[in-house]
C-alpha cells in the first residue's frame, strides 16, 4: 500500500523542520524537544478531569482521571502512554484519553509511570501493574465498577498493557476485562521484515528503538524477560480479550501482529487491525490524521463491547 497522503504531508513537514534524530539526543533533550500534542487536536470536554497520586512500589505515581458525564459506577480503562519508556507524559495522551472516556463512557486513568534511564526495567512495568491493581481495589472511590477494568496503551504503553495483563494472570490478584494494545512493543529484537522495510523515514526509526531499549533495560538479558518482551512468554493462555492495532509503515508492525497471532493460538479472543498507509504514533494524532480518529473510535467501540460482555457474564 502507499503511504497515507496525510501522513506523507506530516512527515515532509517534520523533515523540513530539521529536527535531529532521537538517537542523537540525551533523554533530557528528547523530553524537551519531542512534543506531538499539537497534532492531537482540540481537547474535548469530559465530565471531570482530576490529577492525583496513588501509591506505587517506588513512591507515589501521578495519574490523571477522566470521568465522563453521567452517574457511575463506570467501567474503567487504565491507560499507559507511549514514548519508549523514556519520553512521554500525561499531556502526551490527554486528547486521546478524553476521546476514549467520552466514546466508551468509561473512567480513563492515565498513568505517569517512572521513566528510564533514571528508572530502568522493571520500574515502569511495576508502576503500571500497581496502578491497575489500585484501580481495581479502589474503584468505588473514583466511580469505577471494579469488575470492569481494562488496560491499554500505545507503543511502550502497549507493551506495558500487555505486561500488566501477564502479571495479573501470574499473580492472580486482580481480574482484567480487556487489553487495548496499540502498535505495542512486544519483543527485544530488530530482525523482522517491518524493521527492515521501515527502518528510517517513517517517524519511528530502528535507531530510535535501539536507543529506547538501551535506556530501558539494565542489560540485554532483561530483554528475554516476558515482562519486558511479552512475545517471549511461553504461555499466553488465560489472558484478557484484546484489540491489537498496528500501522503498515511502522518498525513495530510485525511484532504486534505476531503477538496477536500468539494470543489467538492460546485461545484468547483477539480483534486485530492493521491500518494501511499509517505510521507509528498515529493514535496520538486524531486532530491531524483521519485514521488516528478512526483508530480511537475503533478502540472505544471495542471497549464498550468488552464492558457490556462483563455485565452479561
Amino acid at each position: 500500500m502507499a503511504l497515507d497522503s496525510q501522513a506523507k504531508f506530516l512527515l515532509e513537514q517534520m523533515e523540513a523542520a530539521g529536527a535531529p534524530p532521537m538517537s542523537s539526543l540525551s533523554p533530557e533533550e528528547a523530553r524537551l524537544t519531542t512534543d506531538f500534542s499539537a497534532l492531537a487536536g482540540i481537547p474535548e470536554k469530559v465530565g471531570r478531569v482530576e490529577n492525583q497520586v496513588i501509591p506505587g512500589p517506588g513512591g507515589d505515581i501521578p495519574v490523571r482521571i477522566y470521568t465522563p458525564n453521567g452517574d457511575g459506577p463506570f467501567p474503567s480503562l487504565v491507560f499507559y502512554h507511549g514514548g519508549g519508556w523514556v519520553i512521554g507524559d500525561l499531556d502526551t495522551v490527554d486528547v486521546p484519553c478524553r476521546l476514549l472516556a467520552n466514546r466508551a463512557n468509561c473512567v480513563v486513568v492515565s498513568v505517569d509511570y517512572r521513566l528510564a534511564p533514571e528508572h530502568k526495567f522493571p520500574a515502569a512495568a511495576d508502576d503500571a501493574y500497581a496502578a491497575a491493581k489500585w484501580v481495581v481495589e479502589n474503584g468505588p472511590s473514583i466511580q469505577v465498577d471494579s469488575s470492569r477494568v481494562a488496560v491499554g496503551g500505545d507503543s511502550a504503553g502497549g507493551n506495558l498493557a500487555a505486561v500488566v495483563s501477564l502479571m495479573a494472570r501470574d499473580k492472580n490478584e486482580i481480574d482484567l476485562a480487556y487489553q487495548l494494545l496499540i502498535y505495542p512493543v512486544t519483543n527485544h529484537s530488530y530482525e523482522t521484515v517491518s524493521y527492515r522495510d521501515n527502518a528510517d523515514g517513517y517517524l519511528l526509526t530502528k535507531d530510535s528503538m535501539i536507543w529506547f531499549w538501551d535506556h530501558y533495560l539494565r542489560d540485554p538479558q532483561d530483554g528475554e524477560n516476558p515482562y519486558a518482551s511479552p512475545l517471549k512468554a511461553e504461555d499466553l493462555s488465560g489472558l484478557p480479550p484484546a484489540l491489537v492495532i498496528t500501522a503498515e509503515f511502522d518498525p513495530l508492525r510485525d511484532e504486534g501482529e505476531a503477538y496477536a497471532q500468539r494470543l489467538k493460538e492460546a485461545g484468547v479472543s483477539v480483534e486485530e487491525t492493521r491500518y494501511n498507509g499509517m505510521i507509528h504514533g498515529f493514535f496520538w494524532m486524531p486532530g491531524t490524521l483521519e485514521q488516528g480518529m478512526k483508530a480511537v473510535n475503533q478502540a472505544a467501540d471495542a471497549l464498550k463491547r468488552a464492558f457490556a460482555r462483563e455485565v452479561n457474564r
